[in-house]
C-alpha cells in the first residue's frame, strides 16, 4: 500500500491491522472506521496467532495515540 495515509486507511477498512500507539503498546483488531485525526475504531477479529492485544469488544483508539498503523 502506498499513498496518502486517508487513503491507506481506507483501503484497509475491514481488514486486520496492528495499531503502535506512544506507549510502546500495540493492539490487534479489524479496522471498522477512522476519521480524519486518525482516531480508529477496533472490532475484534477471527484471526488466531498474531495478536499484540487482541481488541475483546469495540475499541476507539485517539488519533493522537497511534506511532503507526500495519495492515
Amino acid at each position: 500500500m502506498s499513498g496518502r495515509p486517508l487513503d491507506v486507511l481506507e483501503e484497509a477498512l475491514d481488514t486486520p491491522v496492528t495499531v503502535h500507539l506512544k506507549d510502546g503498546t500495540a493492539h490487534f483488531g479489524a479496522l471498522a472506521g477512522y476519521d480524519q485525526h486518525m482516531n480508529v475504531v477496533l472490532e475484534p477479529t477471527d484471526v488466531e496467532g498474531e495478536t499484540p492485544d487482541e481488541v475483546e469488544d469495540t475499541t476507539i483508539i485517539r488519533g493522537d495515540n497511534v506511532v503507526s498503523i500495519n495492515a
